[in-house]
C-alpha cells in the first residue's frame, strides 16, 4: 500500500509539472502597439519618466515585458508622412491594442482599422473633432484620453500674463491644418478679450514656414508668444525654443519638454499621471472590455514648469506666487 501510494504521488507530480509547463508554454502573450512622435530611444529613455510611469503600472497589473507582454514601439521620427506607414505595420502584427500618440495618429490608426482597440493619447477635443461620438460612450475603437487643450489655452495666456502684466500682443503659433486647433484658437481668443490682450496669429504647416512666423511676431512687435497643441509644433520644438530665444520672445509651451528645452514656461496636464490613466485603460482592454463603452478619461492633474535661467536671460523676473504654484522649477 506504501509503494503504491509513492508512486501514485510520483505520477501526481510528474502531470503537475507536465501541466504546468504546458500552462505556461500556452499563456497569453499580449501586443500593445505604441506610435510615438518621439524617436524610440528618446521614449524609452531615462529623459522620459513618463513612459516609465505606464511600464511600471503594467507591471503592477500583472504584465511582465518578454513573458505575457510585448510593447511594439513605432516612431514617426518627426516625419508625419511615416504615419501611415507605422500604423500599418502593427495592423499586421495584429496587436491587441494601439496607443496612438497626437490626433494625426489618431485618426489615421482610426481610418485604417475598425477591428483592433484604440486609445488615443494627447488629442485635444475628440468630440470636437469627430473622433469618438461622446465622451461617456465614445462608440467605435476608440477611448482613451483627452487632454483639455482648448481650455488649457485659456490658461496658459493667463500665465503668461502674471509675468508680463503689460504686455498687450501675443502671437499664436498654431497649425491650421489640424483639426483640433480650431477649438483651441476659439478658446484663447475668449481668454485675451478678457485680459486685454491682442493675438497675432501664426499659422505653420511646414518647417520653412517656422523662420517667417517668427519674423512676422518680431515685425508686429508681440510681447510673447505661445503655442497651440500640434504634432508638428511638438517635433520641432527644439528649432521653436531656439527661435523663441533669438527674438527674445518670452514663451509657454503645452508639454514640459519644451520648458526642460530651454522655453520659459510650460502649462500642461500632468503626463506622468496621464501615462498612468492610459495604462488603466490598455489593462481594461486586454481583459476584455470594449472600447465603446469606455468613457474618455480627461485630466485631473496639472503641471507648470518655469525655466529660471530662461527667464534671466530674457531679463524677466517672475513673481513669487507663481513660483510657488510651480510644479517644477529650472534653475
Amino acid at each position: 500500500m506504501t509503494r503504491t501510494l509513492l508512486v501514485f504521488s510520483m505520477i501526481t507530480a510528474i502531470l503537475a509539472a507536465v501541466f504546468t509547463a504546458q500552462a505556461q508554454t500556452t499563456a497569453r502573450v499580449y501586443r500593445v502597439g505604441w506610435i510615438t512622435p518621439w524617436s524610440v530611444a528618446e521614449f524609452t529613455g531615462d529623459s522620459n519618466p513618463r513612459f516609465n510611469t505606464f511600464r511600471q503600472e503594467m507591471r503592477q497589473r500583472g504584465y511582465v515585458e518578454g513573458e505575457n507582454l510585448i510593447f511594439e514601439l513605432r516612431s514617426v521620427e518627426a516625419r508625419p508622412e511615416r504615419i501611415s506607414e507605422v500604423v500599418g505595420e502593427l495592423i499586421r502584427l495584429n496587436v491587441d491594442v494601439i496607443v496612438a500618440v497626437a490626433q494625426p495618429t489618431v485618426q489615421a490608426a482610426q481610418q485604417a482599422t475598425t477591428k483592433i482597440p484604440i486609445v488615443m493619447f494627447g488629442v485635444g477635443d475628440p468630440v470636437a473633432t469627430g473622433i469618438v461620438a461622446s465622451l461617456a460612450r465614445p462608440g467605435g475603437n476608440i477611448t482613451g484620453l483627452s487632454q483639455l487643450s482648448p481650455e488649457l489655452s485659456g490658461k496658459r495666456l493667463e500665465l503668461l500674463k502674471e509675468v508680463l502684466p503689460g504686455v498687450s500682443r501675443v502671437a499664436v503659433l498654431w497649425n491650421p491644418t489640424n483639426p483640433s486647433n480650431a477649438p483651441q484658437i476659439r478658446d484663447i481668443r475668449i481668454a485675451a478679450q478678457a485680459l486685454g490682450i491682442q493675438l497675432q496669429l501664426l499659422e505653420v504647416r511646414a518647417p520653412q514656414d517656422l523662420e517667417g512666423a517668427f519674423q512676422a511676431a518680431t515685425r508686429a512687435r508681440a510681447g510673447a508668444l505661445i503655442t497651440l497643441d500640434d504634432l508638428f509644433i511638438f517635433t520641432h520644438r527644439l528649432r521653436i525654443v531656439a527661435l523663441a530665444a533669438k527674438s527674445r520672445l518670452p514663451a509657454i509651451y503645452g508639454w514640459p519638454t519644451f520648458a526642460e528645452a530651454g522655453g520659459l514656461m510650460s502649462y500642461s496636464p500632468d503626463f506622468r499621471d496621464m501615462y498612468r490613466q492610459a495604462a488603466l485603460v490598455v489593462d481594461k482592454i486586454l481583459k476584455g472590455a470594449k472600447p465603446a463603452d469606455l468613457p474618455v478619461e480627461q485630466p485631473t492633474k496639472f503641471e507648470l514648469v518655469i525655466n529660471l535661467k530662461t527667464a534671466k536671460v530674457l531679463g524677466l523676473m517672475i513673481p513669487s506666487s507663481l513660483r510657488l504654484r510651480a510644479d517644477q522649477v529650472i534653475e
